[in-house]
């Protein structure tokens, strides 16, 4: 007797709650997109733009050799585990991110030049402009086939209003995602908010009902997990257990986080729910991208580690001096230094998010496998406000198109938007121009 696959929409409903499930064997098999249409059922692609200000400290960021043979750089040393999986693509350029006759404002344009390719228009008032970014290009294409058309967050608050870069608008330092050109699309900071919109909590009474008697949300579609169960091989209902596992955990980790001191900060309050420590709150962010994907509940994530000319400090890592006011480093070898400790910082948060992608087993590979994480800076040198031959990084095989393992230096001035051409292509949403393009960046398949 014929079984029909179960659906991969399949959902756990309970009382103001939804669960998404990761695959399962049962929904029938996953292949690679590069498969092919014979192939039986293709694994979803994802991609990820996750973005950290400031530029670098290049001389310790960029490998010195090219091809496969590559050493990795000081600053790059945490992905060692998952070097094979990642592409360190040097050489490419946010035009759109220099002055071109605006003047000072080089951290608002970094950031949002990034996944636009325009120059953003130069204000402090509501009359904002810049572009639809990649991510929302996607997006929009992809809108029908996830319950979220994408996800947007990032660890550091931001205003979207006020002026906060030499005439810019504070919108411009802390929005990555933009829907349209005037439509920028604020990040989610609060990660209890970002599961809750992953996982609905229902109307505000439901939400409140659930908090009263301290349930987690596994705990209103119990008996839908029972009823599943009873459908499911030993190997599903052992990913089903990692998989509501993951999530209990976090739902832990954030009903905690609310409970530690909040520190002071005089310039605004911290929302609730936000981890007192910063890498405690990335890496719940990442977690949470993690279950995005694993579930399919998004396909597009853009993620802001902190916002352009961020002043964060970094006691915990021996670095209690400013972001910015370091990336300003006058070529002063100490200051150097202390850069080079948060660059590495940083990129040991990217290793923590490619491991657990790795992890998870998905069809015939793992979910890294089905997935492109774009990772970097609009601005290259801090001190000068360098917007060419960026620190920019690509993860994982993007179902099979993406050879990792390389280091490529393209010619200079290559717009970065080609990259994202490349991305999109591998999404299945033809794009001929976005921004500045002009092509699709070659060489990421090998």
């Amino acid at each position: 007797m014929t079984t029909k696959p179960m659906s991969r929409r399949t959902v756990l409903r309970g009382i103001g709650a939804a669960i998404s499930l990761p695959w399962l064997e049962a929904m029938g098999p996953l292949t690679n997109w590069a498969a092919g249409a014979g192939a039986a059922k293709a694994a979803p692609n994802r991609m990820a733009f996750l973005y950290v200000p400031n530029g670098k400290n290049m001389a310790e960021w960029t490998p010195k050799t090219e091809g496969g043979d590559f050493e990795l750089s000081p600053i790059l040393q945490p992905l060692a585990p998952v070097r094979d999986d990642v592409l360190v693509l040097t050489g490419l350029t946010a035009d759109m991110a220099r002055p071109n006759g605006d003047g000072g404002g080089d951290h608002a344009r970094a950031l949002t030049a990034f996944l636009t390719g325009v120059q953003p228009h130069k204000t402090e008032g509501a009359n904002i402009r810049a572009a639809i970014t990649a991510d929302q290009v996607a997006a929009a294409r992809l809108a029908d086939e996830t319950l979220l058309p994408s996800l947007e967050i990032g660890c550091e608050a931001g205003n979207m209003a006020g002026g906060c870069d030499a005439g810019y608008s504070c919108v411009y330092v802390s929005t990555m995602a933009w829907r349209s050109a005037t439509q920028p699309l604020p990040k989610e900071v609060n990660p209890k908010q970002v599961f809750e919109r992953l996982f609905g909590a229902g109307a505000d009474g439901q939400r409140a009902q659930r908090d009263d008697v301290r349930k987690s949300v596994l705990d209103f579609v119990r008996e839908d997990t029972g009823d599943l169960r009873r459908q499911l091989g030993i190997g599903d209902q052992r990913k089903l257990d990692e998989y509501f596992s993951a999530v209990r955990d976090i739902e832990q980790r954030i009903a905690r986080a609310e409970k530690m001191p909040v520190p002071k900060a005089p310039d605004m309050a911290k929302p609730a729910g936000i981890p007192a420590s910063y890498p405690e709150h990335l890496r719940l962010m990442c977690d949470l991208m993690v279950l995005a994907f694993q579930a399919d509940i998004a396909r597009v994530c853009t993620f802001v580690l902190s916002n352009e000319a961020s002043n964060k400090t970094y006691p915990f890592i021996d670095v209690p001096e400013m972001h910015h006011e370091l990336s300003h480093h006058d070529r002063n070898p100490a200051k150097l230094a202390k850069l080079s400790t948060v660059n590495k910082f940083h990129v040991s948060q990217l290793a923590y998010l490619l491991t657990r992608l790795q992890a998870i087993k998905e069809g015939d590979g793992t979910l890294l496998d089905h997935c492109m994480i774009a990772y970097g800076s609009g601005n290259s040198d801090g001190n000068a406000h360098n917007h060419d031959d960026l620190p920019i990084l690509l993860a994982g095989k993007g179902c099979g198109t993406i050879k990792g393992g390389r280091h490529i230096r393209y010619r200079k001035e290559t717009p970065l938007n080609n990259l994202w051409v490349a991305m999109l292509d591998r999404m299945k949403v033809d794009v001929q121009k976005l921004g500045d393009s002009t092509g699709s960046l070659p060489g990421l398949s090998g």
